[in-house]
């Protein structure tokens, strides 16, 4: 792993070294030298400023005084069900920091991380590049959100963006994936001048009312209605496809190269063929790579494993951020941005409060120059293999264990009914009570004994995802196919604490029915 030590042994925190003669690519200067761990000065010594004195505010001093309620104010103010669940399954833990893949705990014990806050932290957490490209911003004191000028920034990060996609021309920055979903939609919807979006089934493009009508997901869909009248085609089905663009009504087909949900891939030469017969009916190609973008499959993009796929519209967001500022873009062709933006009267007919702020274009600018200068992209794929190929050899040996799938740094862990009678009376028992109980059995043991992060992939599924960040090693590799292969012998023992968790979950999902 690349971080072994926790606390005051570890030395100063990344990135807290600003002073004058640091520089990021902006050319920003850091202004004081003097930093606190979290990043700002306070009390008197931090010079006058406007919000000095009896109103002073001490974030320091606020968590260090409530930081211990943080379950009980989340299950009080926000979603009771969450501290609820996450005591369920003991994945109540506190952890004190978080540097790169790894988190640690009050005792300096480090936790593996192989979710990446579902794709967000594509670079580990508080890269040293990306918190001074911050400092500096901050610094700086730009005359930000104007709304009527014409800041640098944006202008820089879409230049960069579109440079790993040149065959599109311009860009919309929003502040979130369902944002930049909504988007396309938008977008795809009035260059066509079409009302239906096709869409594959299993898919997830977000969770606001336009994104959730192409979510393949019922679970998410339920009590919603009514939604936008689009529909589901089965992915990598072109017959599908091509009966519902004969109607005539179809804007687009949004589709992500690999699904989130379960990991599933599209099959080699669908968005090629997917492409041509969306052109051929004068509809558009919305490739959704909010969480496959910005090298997670081992290229910048997932289409681009397949020759000749150009999307119309991309979505990107996630990992774009650095995770420090929420930041999407919704990059497309020149045409359709000149149709929705087409006169003076339409220059804000789409915009957003939030969209191209001076902190999410810097995180962004970081980012991108992060990924070129440490080759984050070749090391997803180099780490990807390696993980995927450990884990593929494992199939035979353990019957529980049904299919390993994916690209670069984004691979499911499928499991599957046993052929052994007592292991299949114990599996047949989860699926009774309720489907996806036995990832989730996997998943509680790779935390409490191993002290690794990981989810399943979805509801009412047996399959685990891994989205580490794109900078993991192969000690963090090895150390994930270590742990994994204890738990599946645990698993095939036929007894032990795993099964014995296994009880607690039907216990539950019963009760919950």
């Amino acid at each position: 792993m690349t971080t072994s030590k926790a606390g005051a042994e570890s030395g100063p925190t990344p990135g807290a070294e600003s002073g004058p003669e640091s520089r990021t690519e902006l050319g920003f200067q850091s202004g004081s030298e003097s930093r606190t761990e979290l990043g700002f000065q306070s009390g008197s010594e931090s010079g006058p400023t406007s919000g000095s004195g009896s109103g002073e505010f001490d974030l320091g001093a606020l968590l260090a005084d409530r930081g211990a309620e943080r379950y009980e104010l989340h299950g009080r103010y926000l979603n009771p069900q969450l501290p609820r669940m996450l005591h369920t399954i003991g994945f109540d833990k506190v952890y004190e920091r978080a540097e790169g893949a790894h988190f640690f705990d009050a005792d300096g014990n480090d936790y593996l991380d192989m979710l990446a806050g579902f794709g967000v932290m594509g670079l580990g957490r508080h890269h040293p590049v990306v918190r001074k490209a911050l400092h500096d911003v901050l610094d700086a004191s730009l005359a930000d959100l104007t709304r009527f000028d014409c800041q640098p920034l944006p202008g820089l990060l879409a230049e960069r963006l579109l440079a790993h996609s040149p065959h599109l021309d311009r860009v919309f920055f929003g502040s979130s994936g369902t944002e930049a979903v909504e988007t396309a939609l938008k977008f795809a919807r009035y260059a066509t001048g079409r009302p239906r979006v096709l869409y594959c089934a299993h898919a997830f493009h977000g969770l606001t009312t336009g994104s959730l009508s192409v979510n393949g997901e019922d679970g998410f869909r339920d009590g919603f209605a009514p939604l936008l009248p689009d529909t589901a085609v089965p992915l990598g089905d072109l017959d599908a496809l091509a009966r519902e663009l004969k109607k005539g009504d179809v804007a687009a087909l949004i589709v992500e190269p690999i699904q989130g949900k379960g990991v599933h891939e599209s099959p080699p030469g669908y968005l090629r063929a997917a492409q041509e017969l969306l052109h051929r009916h004068k509809a558009l190609l919305i490739a959704d790579e909010v969480q496959t973008g910005l090298g997670r499959t081992g290229d910048f993009y997932a289409y681009q494993h397949e020759e000749g796929v150009e999307p119309d519209l991309v979505c990107v967001a996630k990992a774009l951020s650095g995770g420090y500022v929420p930041v999407s873009a919704t990059l497309g062709k020149d045409w359709i941005f000149k149709k929705v933006y087409s006169s003076m009267d339409r220059v804000l007919v789409h915009s957003a409060s939030f969209g191209a702020n001076a902190q999410a274009m810097a995180a962004g600018l970081a980012v991108l120059s992060v990924m070129e200068h440490e080759e984050t992209v070749a090391n997803a794929r180099a780490m990807g293999e390696r993980l995927k190929s450990r884990l593929t050899a494992m199939v035979d040996t353990y019957e529980l264990l049904a299919d390993v799938r994916g690209r670069g740094l984004m691979i499911g862990i499928e499991f599957g009914r046993p052929g052994s009678l007592k292991l299949r009376g114990r599996w047949t028992m989860l699926q009774a009570a309720r489907k996806g109980l036995f990832a989730q059995m996997v998943v509680v043991p790779l935390l409490q004994r191993h002290r690794i992060l990981t989810q399943v992939s979805g509801d009412h599924l047996e399959v685990i995802k891994l989205i580490p960040p794109l900078v993991v090693d192969e000690r963090d590799v090895d150390r994930f196919v270590d742990a994994f292969t204890a738990v599946m012998d645990d698993a095939h023992s036929g007894g032990g604490l795993m099964w014995d968790f296994g009880k607690t979950l039907v216990k539950q999902a019963v009760a919950n029915r």
